[in-house]
């Protein structure tokens, strides 16, 4: 710090070098709105109690002792404080009121007809026959690549916008945006009509679903069942730290109380080093977190450094290569669909 070299964790120590420390506040500028996403209670209190658990881990290490979480993060309350200086927009869940909302509306489905002259007849229908404009929306640039191509087989070639105001602002009729939306609606008091792939493909949104569910346990054998398939030195992947070795487990007093018999209450964690040494503890009851490495010899593993960013680049890189080849592929199967399907020619 002193040859003004920040070197990696040392934001946890920040306090020590600071009077006062920014928050992200600090960042947003007067007329920011602050969006309130979910029941953000319950995501409080698992952030507290994690990060005190794991305060409590690491408090009395010698060579280097953590600072109380109430120095480095904002408390509940103190989140509230500040937000309410800021326009906050609140979304929540299943609330039937937006789902009444007058200035909503459903749209119905303009689904695929498979093995039909022009698949896209039923939306084309619909963009004529309806006086609102209307935008077409891709969960991603890779699927709106494909779903431009879809669209251009059968004659349509909408223009892609950056953004709804970049749409809002022009004046073409049709268009084609990225947004992380699964299901569309009519807004009526713009008069636009959002069209997500839902509607376009009646299975859509099931599929898409469907195959996040096979991703998550696509590779069951990498899986730990029991803690009896581990062998000390082996290594392992944690989802939020990377690659580092099983050292065994450790019973540890985490200060929460006492048995009935007087005893301690301990609780059982995995001790995983990673490089340099360093030491990482998981709680057993978060094994889900751990996976086999399943990559060259385990002699050979490479292990990952604590808090350098390693991990969240590999997966960062790894992300979007699968991105690219998805991108390749939906634009080969919709292609096949906008041709229709193949029939063989009968015999003689």
């Amino acid at each position: 710090m002193g040859n003004g070299v920040a070197t990696a964790g040392i934001e946890y120590y920040l306090p020590l070098f600071f009077e006062e420390t920014a928050t992200v506040f600090d960042y947003l500028g007067s007329d920011a709105t602050v969006v309130l996403h979910g029941d953000l209670e319950p995501a409080f209190q698992r952030f507290w109690q994690d990060t005190k658990d794991r305060y409590r881990l690491v408090r009395d290490a010698p060579d280097r002792p953590a600072l109380p979480p109430e120095s480095l993060f904002l408390g509940t309350e103190q989140f509230y404080a500040r937000a309410n200086d800021y326009a906050q927009l609140a979304l929540r869940a299943n609330v039937q009121d937006v789902a009444d909302n007058a200035q909503f509306q459903k749209l119905d489905e303009m689904a695929v007809v498979r093995g039909a002259e022009d698949p896209l007849a039923r939306f084309k229908s619909h963009v004529r026959n309806t006086a609102h404009r209307v935008l077409v929306l891709a969960e991603s640039d890779g699927r709106r690549e494909s779903l431009l191509d879809f669209l251009r087989a059968s004659g349509v070639s909408p223009p892609a916008f950056d953004s709804l105001e970049d749409f809002q602002t022009s004046d073409e009729k049709l268009g084609i945006a990225t947004a992380a939306l699964d299901t569309g609606f009519s807004w009526l008091a713009e008069s636009i009509d959002f069209v997500t792939e839902t509607e376009l493909f009646a299975a859509g949104i099931t599929t898409r679903r469907r195959n996040k569910k096979q991703e998550q346990v696509s590779d069951v054998e990498a899986l730990i069942k029991d803690l009896s398939e581990l062998n000390i030195g082996d290594p392992v992947v944690h989802s939020a730290h990377g690659i580092g070795r099983y050292k065994g487990l450790i019973n540890m007093d985490l200060g929460l109380g006492k048995n009935a018999d007087g005893s301690p209450t301990v609780q059982e964690f995995l001790h995983l080093e990673y490089a340099d040494k360093a030491t990482l503890y998981v709680p057993v009851s978060q094994l889900h977190l751990i996976s086999r490495y399943t990559g060259v010899s385990a002699d050979e593993a490479p292990l990952h450094r604590l808090g350098s960013g390693q991990w969240e680049k590999a997966k960062r890189k790894a992300a979007e290569q699968v991105r690219d080849s998805a991108a390749e592929l939906l634009n080969i199967y919709a292609r096949r669909a906008a041709r229709g399907p193949c029939f063989p020619l009968p015999a003689g």
